[in-house]
């Protein structure tokens, strides 16, 4: 992805252990959630709701080297409860220590706070008529070390050169591990369920593993499907979804992807999405033109300075707004030449998106910031380097740090 910032960036190494990235969540009344620190309801701005009717529990989450799904998984179980009654307002890294509104349907806030898990604690829980849903929260605040940093007041250089503003990417993890979400994705688009499951299983390019790679090899020359469950990888469970599927119906390719939970195909789906938004940012990148252009889609700060996409309209030209592109879907309403362009390439148009067979993975389309802000930057020096900055819901940490910094890679490396 072509960067907005131009300068040489300093080499900088980002250790993969939890303490170097501290995660705390915006709610959406403003409040960061704190590390280390106790909340109330009244803290935080929840309201009561109607008398009688509190079946869920909200709490505050933090947690340590745990993702957000195990952790919640974990606290359920200790509920008596499953992953379904659990709720969260956006997905944190598991190699951090991060903070987060939860909820839980069904379980009482004082079992939630006498549960004891190893670098989980609940710092905070109450009674509430709704939980906490995907999308619930204002941004994110982060705080990263970053040691053998050479030139910090280089990084200081850039932040200025970016002036408030970064190219809003989606992040190498939207596309997974080995890279090939997109191909997934635009094969159950096109129906083609056979080529999905075959590039979904076989296609070792990326893999990082040597026992997977073997595995993925193997089954791709004899494609047998019932023997490549006795030498996949036990680590692999969704190949191994996949594969028990194909082992007992070697031709009924659809229904071996639904076997895969509903999170794990949409993601292919969105994959497809995002690669058409980042194509298109990347071509305004090249322009270095990161306001709104008169009579395109733009939206407004909100009173923190957010980008607010409820408020999405055509721009008048004004440079206080943030420019807006489609995440394209069957209901987008207006493409631009360039996601055209791009939906023509891959062979797909946007009722693609109404997935035949699968309508569970229908996508309508919504809208994002081509460029969002970083606000309250601050960094500072000793023996290690450190760098904070809030960032708007959904916008990467690890895009903004490519503007400002040339990360070396570590065999422990990991993306938030």
């Amino acid at each position: 992805m072509l960067r907005l910032s131009k300068g040489k960036r300093p080499q900088g190494r980002i250790k993969a252990q939890p303490e170097d990235f501290v995660v705390e969540e915006i709610t959406k009344s403003g409040v960061v959630l704190e590390t280390g620190r106790r909340y109330t309801k009244e803290d935080l701005g929840f309201e009561d709701g109607p008398e009688g009717k509190h079946s869920f529990s909200v709490f505050v989450m933090q947690k340590r080297d745990w993702n957000t799904a195990s952790a919640l998984r974990e606290i359920a179980r200790k509920c008596g409860r499953g992953i379904k009654s659990a709720g969260f307002a956006g997905s944190k890294d598991r190699a951090s220590i991060s903070t987060q509104m939860c909820s839980i349907f069904g379980a009482m806030p004082e079992r939630l706070m006498e549960i004891h898990v190893k670098d989980i604690s609940i710092n905070g829980a109450w009674e509430s008529s709704a939980g906490v849903k995907l999308g619930d929260l204002l941004g994110n605040r982060f705080s990263i070390t970053i040691t053998e940093a050479s030139e910090m007041e280089r990084i200081r250089s850039l932040v200025e050169e970016l002036n408030g503003r970064f190219p809003n990417y989606y992040g190498e993890q939207r596309f997974g591990s080995r890279s090939n979400n997109t191909q997934v994705g635009i094969a159950i688009m096109k129906g083609d369920f056979e080529n999905a499951a075959k590039i979904f299983l076989t296609d070792s390019l990326g893999e990082k593993n040597e026992e997977a790679v073997t595995a993925r090899k193997r089954l791709a020359e004899e494609m047998d499907f019932a023997e490549a469950l006795n030498y996949f990888p036990w680590h692999l469970k969704y190949e191994r979804m996949v594969l028990e599927s194909l082992a007992q119906n070697p031709t009924d390719y659809a229904n071996a992807i639904r076997k895969l939970p509903r999170a794990v195909t949409l993601m292919f789906v969105h994959s497809v999405e995002s690669e058409i938004f980042n194509r298109e940012l990347e071509m305004r990148v090249k322009s270095n033109d990161t306001h709104p252009r008169k009579g395109e889609l733009s939206c407004p700060p909100d009173k923190f300075g957010y980008p607010d996409l409820s408020k999405t309209a055509p721009s008048s030209g004004n440079d206080d707004q943030f420019p807006v592109g489609n995440i394209v879907g069957y209901n987008s309403e207006s493409l631009t030449e360039e996601e055209a362009r791009i939906l023509g390439e891959m062979g797909l148009t946007k009722e693609d998106f109404r997935v035949k067979h699968m309508p569970e993975l229908n996508c309508k389309g919504t809208y994002r910031t081509l460029f969002s802000p970083y606000l309250n930057m601050k960094t500072s020096e000793g023996e290690t380097g450190t760098i904070s900055f809030s960032l708007s819901a959904g916008s990467y940490a690890t895009v903004l740090l490519d503007e400002l910094i040339d990360v070396q890679e570590s065999p422990n490396i990991t993306q938030f």
